[in-house]
């Protein structure tokens, strides 16, 4: 497949239009929002997620499960960050900011992390970088994060997301290019959702750098909490989008909207994978689109 690829090239043959499932793991244990909640929704119960045996954010084996049952896969985003209390300046320790930034974070060398990446690559899952909230414009912290993440995984990246989905154009992408990536998924928005950069992936380089722009976040839709149909009638929507342009339509759903916090995602979340697969699309993590029309590194 050339490197030249331009609109309907980037769907699969046999395939209506191509949809890029993707996961930011972000935070997999629910440590201050438990306070947050508790105090925000006036739920006291929150706080009983504190103690170590409740893992709420941990949904990954029922998210896995989905999957593979209806034979698809997805990319996880791994960030490898700063910690608020051992990186951080005292100055933010109790700041808003820096509890929202550094605090919770995972140790992507802890045992159930590990054990989480090699499930993930052993079952033909996408493992990426979550470029962290400071990478953005530091490439020597974006290769080392890389470089981290690829010791413990065992195996080079392909691509990955900014934390927070920011980007600075194109510099950014150069940092990624640099340190070997070969994609991209930043470009969005978390407030926004549709094909406002476009129905295919574009190259801003004009070589085998590819940007897959962002369609929808979960946290941007309508919430289906407050009316399931409403959420769901966007999403069809954009669906309805991509089978009629020869779209490729990228979702990002973290897992903890996975999780009873957020009640209503997972029920979006499967059936816009349905949905899809009925409609003949290609159903993937990024990384397999890219290799498949682009070709290997």
């Amino acid at each position: 497949m050339s490197d030249r690829l331009t609109g309907t090239e980037w769907v699969p043959d046999g395939h209506e239009f191509a949809l890029c499932l993707t996961h930011d793991v972000d935070r997999p244990y629910k440590t201050y929002q438990s306070l947050f909640y508790a105090l925000t929704r006036r739920d006291p119960s929150h706080l009983l997620d504190l103690a170590p045996s409740r893992t709420p954010y941990w949904t990954f084996d029922d998210l896995l499960d989905f999957e593979r049952g209806e034979g698809v896969r997805s990319a996880f985003y791994v960030l490898d960050e700063q910690s608020l209390f051992t990186d951080r300046s005292p100055s933010e320790w109790l700041t808003m900011e820096g509890w929202q930034l550094y605090a919770g974070r995972y140790d992507i060398e802890d045992e159930r992390i590990r054990d989480l990446l090699q499930t993930l690559r052993s079952g033909g899952w996408e493992v990426g970088l979550h470029g962290s909230y400071e990478s953005v414009d530091d490439r020597e912290r974006l290769r080392s994060e890389k470089e981290h993440l690829e010791s413990v995984l065992g195996e080079p990246v392909l691509g990955g997301r900014q934390h927070y989905l920011r980007l600075e154009r194109p510099e950014t992408w150069e940092h990624y290019r640099a340190i070997g990536l070969q994609y991209d998924t930043t470009l969005g928005s978390p407030t926004e959702y549709g094909f406002t950069d476009g129905y295919h992936p574009f190259r801003p380089f004009d070589d085998e750098f590819v940007v897959f722009p962002l369609t929808a976040m979960e946290a941007a839709l309508p919430d289906p909490a407050d009316s399931f149909d409403r959420a769901w009638a966007a999403c069809q929507s954009l669906l309805d989008e991509a089978e009629a342009n020869d779209a490729v339509m990228t979702v990002l759903w973290h897992p903890r909207y996975f999780s009873r916090d957020h009640p209503g995602y997972d029920r979006l979340y499967r059936r816009v994978v349905r949905a899809a697969l009925d409609r003949g699309a290609w159903v993937g993590p990024p990384g397999d689109l890219y290799t498949e029309r682009v070709g290997t590194r």
